[in-house]
């Protein structure tokens, strides 16, 4: 996933302050959507509007219960995305790759050079 674009993708669902709280309050349960609202003091539409970017997003898997629809956190996607998140802010990760993941530091190519001399 490495890349730019969905790295942005990612962080665009979590820049908004409502949805970084609804994902604080699926932590460990499932919640409808009025019991998200009245959590979070915004109307049951508005959470719906970030259940729907979030599920389009993989971030909530949504079940149905008798009348009711229950969202709960995709535990492999923010596993997923916390790793993606953890390379972007480790400050030696891909430090010697350009954006096409061309070695751009004199240790990466001789690293590189010294592989290719094996095979």
């Amino acid at each position: 996933m490495n890349d730019p674009k969905t790295l942005s993708r990612l962080l665009r669902v979590l820049s908004v302050e409502t949805r970084v709280s609804i994902v604080q309050l699926l932590k460990g349960r499932a919640l409808c959507v009025n019991a998200l609202a009245s959590r979070l003091d915004v109307t049951p539409g508005a959470v719906s509007q970030h259940l729907r970017i979030m599920r389009d997003a993989d971030l909530v898997v949504d079940e149905k219960r008798g009348y009711f629809v229950h969202y709960r956190l995709n535990e492999a996607t923010l596993a997923a995305w916390q790793e993606e998140i953890d390379k972007l802010l480790n400050p030696t990760h891909g430090a010697c790759i350009d954006t096409k993941g061309t070695p751009k530091c004199a240790a990466m190519k001789n690293k590189k050079v010294a592989r290719s001399r094996r095979t």
